[in-house]
């Protein structure tokens, strides 16, 4: 008899058990100061801006004030990606979830077609004109 699978739910948010497994992962990377100071920006509302980021394709200043600022956001997402942090949460989750174990990693795709177009896209050639123009003048 096979089994069948539920289908995975679309994370908004991170659940409680996820935030078990990449926890670690962050502090390995950024362990607390020993110095205590001003104190971290939490890290849990920081994954949440940025999986609603990515997911949503909003621009980083326009992040729902339930994440936190949204400089404090990207910036962390700019030091994860440096240092390979985001990269090893990914590879983590993905072996961790039985449900993609029929994923072919060799081929993705992404869609491009809500990105911009930089400095307005390929230009294009200008049209000749064929014919002179002619207009009656009526009077």
């Amino acid at each position: 008899m096979a089994r069948t699978r539920k289908p995975l739910d679309t994370i908004w948010e991170l659940p409680d058990e996820l935030w078990a497994i990449i926890e670690p992962i962050l502090l390995e990377n950024c362990p607390p100061p020993k110095n205590p100071g001003r104190p971290r920006a939490d890290w849990r509302r920081c994954i949440n801006g940025i999986i609603f980021r990515l997911r949503t394709g909003c621009q980083w200043n326009k992040l729902p004030k339930d994440f936190g600022d949204d400089s404090t956001v990207h910036r962390w997402f700019q030091t994860w990606n440096r240092n390979g942090v985001m990269e090893r949460i990914w590879a983590t989750l993905a072996s961790e979830c039985d449900e993609l174990d029929g994923v072919d990693w060799k081929w993705q795709s992404a869609d491009g077609s809500m990105g911009k177009a930089r400095f307005g896209g390929a230009p294009s050639a200008p049209t000749r004109q064929i014919a002179g123009k002619t207009v009656s003048n009526a009077a």
